[in-house]
């Protein structure tokens, strides 16, 4: 299996060693174009600025949070089909429904690895 590593990817945290840790986690996979937003209004900022091939959010951030972001994606016409994986420290089940009902392609619990990021990207992107 595998995967177009030029993909452009956007990592949504609001915590910088998280967007750190996840950077360098996709550097270990492969991916050379990785991007970062603090914020989910920052995110879709950058998404309207450059086509991403995928989004890794944090659910938990301040104003707009991941799901937030997600609902918007989903809701815009040209952002719509882009593979969105939401990452969390909660495995709370109401979230993963709410997440899934809102149109995310996966979800990863923290903490996770490499192996776990590469298996659930390569389950988004389908290669």
């Amino acid at each position: 299996m595998s995967l177009d590593l030029s993909t452009p990817v956007l990592v949504v945290d609001d915590y910088q060693t998280m967007v750190r840790i996840l950077r360098n986690l996709l550097k270990q996979i492969g991916f050379l174009d990785v991007d970062d937003a603090s914020d989910g209004t920052a995110a879709l900022a950058k998404l309207r600025e450059k086509k991403y091939g995928l989004v890794i959010s944090d659910w938990n951030m301040e104003p707009m949070t991941g799901y937030e972001l997600l609902q918007q994606v989903r809701a815009d016409d040209v952002l719509k089909d882009l593979p969105f994986i939401m990452v969390t420290a909660e495995a709370k089940t109401e979230n993963v429904i709410a997440a899934k009902k809102a149109g995310v392609n996966n979800y990863i619990v923290k903490p996770f690895n490499a192996q776990t990021l590469q298996g659930k990207i390569a389950a988004v992107l389908g290669q």
